[in-house]
């Protein structure tokens, strides 16, 4: 898993997933996994599923980076404490699930607390 800082501010972990001998054939799949473990999570509480290649594809304006093939996030909440509404803004979480034609790439943001970004790594790295 590789640790980056997109757009100069937001702190990302991303795992490159490759299709050949792996479990996963479809993002679909991934997601799923995903959402079995965030449903198995007694602190996570599963919201949405989001296809974000459909919706930026359908724009009049909309513009998808050549070569992906379907981009979808699964949308949670941990939630396991409300200190107050700046935590909000940070709130709920996503992972996200970018499919290639020979790889998939997932992604998500750090979480601010430590435990629920270690557990979200895991649910990613289980999947390889």
């Amino acid at each position: 898993m590789q640790d980056a800082t997109f757009m100069g501010k937001y702190p990302i972990h991303t795992l490159t997933v490759t299709k050949a001998g792996g479990r996963y054939s479809t993002t679909e799949t991934l997601i799923a996994a995903l959402q079995k473990k965030v449903e198995a999570n007694p602190n996570a509480v599963f919201i949405a599923l989001f296809d974000h290649f459909s919706h930026t594809a359908s724009l009049p304006d909309g513009e998808v980076a050549e070569g992906i093939l379907a981009a979808q996030q699964i949308i949670f909440c941990f939630g396991i404490k409300l200190p107050g509404p700046e935590v909000m803004a940070v709130r709920p979480r996503s992972i996200s699930v970018t499919e290639y034609e020979d790889h998939f790439v997932i992604s998500f943001m750090s979480a601010p607390n430590p435990a629920m970004n270690d557990t979200m790594k895991n649910w990613v790295e289980s999947l390889v």
